[in-house]
């Protein structure tokens, strides 16, 4: 029997034995400690086959500081780091019981797996941090009419005015307090104002 036939007959295998991502919450402060303690279990306990990514959700900040423009890495959730694994027994202890770990967000508790992050919200988060494999298509351009499909500029219109293909974000010029205001919008979350 095939792998996909299996896998149809037996859907819980396909569960078991799939790599996805889950939310693990940690001690506000600790994410990047967290992360390095699972990549050294990881090694430790010769778990490579079920741990894979572990990240930090982390997205570039510039500060004016003394006059001086400075870029920091900010935080994107505080308390909470991603990780991609295939949930077997083996590998939920190994990251339950590590230190700085409270949990896993999507657990019932009582023993529990969690339940993944949704492919579609987990691709948003990669390609905010410009570590996306997949290109979004796009039927607009620099200098088109695009209308805000989510967030806080939801259903407000604006100019493209331009265009990161590598982080997939777009800067839209919107008019706020009767003025431009560029604001930066993901790809997926515009839509071309059809003239």
């Amino acid at each position: 029997m095939s792998e996909q036939e299996e896998k149809a007959v037996n859907p819980i295998i396909d569960e078991e034995h799939e790599k996805r991502w889950y939310v693990v919450n940690t001690y506000s402060g600790h994410e990047n400690r967290v992360k390095e303690n699972l990549e050294k279990r990881v090694e430790s306990m010769g778990i490579q086959d079920y741990l894979f990514r572990i990240l930090v959700a982390e997205e570039a900040e510039v500060e004016i500081k003394n006059g001086k423009q400075v870029e920091k890495m900010k935080n994107m959730f505080p308390g909470y780091v991603f990780v991609e694994m295939i949930m077997t027994d083996d590998a939920w202890y190994v990251v339950r019981n590590t230190p700085g770990v409270t949990g896993f967000i999507g657990s019932s508790g009582g023993g529990a797996k969690p339940f993944p992050v949704s492919p579609v919200e987990m691709e948003s988060i990669l390609r905010r941090m410009g570590q996306s494999d997949k290109k979004v298509v796009v039927n607009f351009g620099v200098g088109d009419t695009v209308r805000i499909l989510t967030g806080p500029f939801s259903g407000m219109e604006g100019r493209v005015s331009s265009m990161n293909d590598q982080t997939q974000v777009a800067s839209v010029l919107t008019m706020l307090f009767g003025r431009d205001t560029p604001t930066d919008i993901n790809y997926n979350d515009l839509q071309k104002v059809e003239d």
